[in-house]
């Protein structure tokens, strides 16, 4: 067996740091009340069927609640939107005030986030799969949204950079 070396998650993150990823708030609903929580690690996995993936750190507040609802909804953040990213990524308690909300069409989903949003995907939860320190859903969408164009939020270096302007 070989032995890592001890710097080698410090270099990990560093170089995961640098992996620009577009940033997501992922609702559900369980235990009698709408959950939520920031979300980058996401990513298409297969166009027939649609399918998504989602990872979950084992230590968020929020995984037990996407293991119990069945399904989550997506949604992708525009540009301008890292104030309402970081309050999904803390512990506030009242996450949902003063965001319009949409009750999603697949009922087993979580709550639509339009204004904050570009687009949304709302998923049944087909599989989850433990992995390290993280859990990974994977999602067959079962209803779409796409709102007005806009450039995504990103995250980066740990921090949302704007892109250039230009073409998208």
């Amino acid at each position: 067996m070989t032995s890592r070396p001890a710097a080698l998650p410090d270099m990990f993150r560093d170089i995961m740091s640098n992996f620009a990823a577009s940033v997501t708030v992922v609702t559900s609903f369980a235990e009698d009340r709408h959950h939520g929580l920031t979300v980058s690690a996401f990513t298409s996995v297969s166009l027939d069927p649609p399918l998504v993936l989602i990872c979950i750190d084992h230590a968020s507040h929020s995984i037990e609640a996407l293991r119990a609802a069945g399904g989550f909804t997506v949604n992708l953040l525009r540009e301008g939107t890292a104030e309402t990213a970081l309050k999904f990524a803390s512990k506030d308690p009242d996450k949902f005030d003063g965001l319009a909300v949409i009750t999603p069409e697949y009922e087993g989903a979580g709550l639509r986030l339009p204004e904050i949003s570009y687009a949304c995907l709302e998923c049944r939860t087909v599989e989850s799969v433990e992995a390290g320190d993280h859990t990974i859903f994977i999602g067959r969408v079962e209803h779409a949204v796409r709102y007005d164009p806009a450039r995504p939020l990103l995250y980066w270096q740990r921090s949302f950079p704007r892109l250039l302007p230009g073409g998208y």
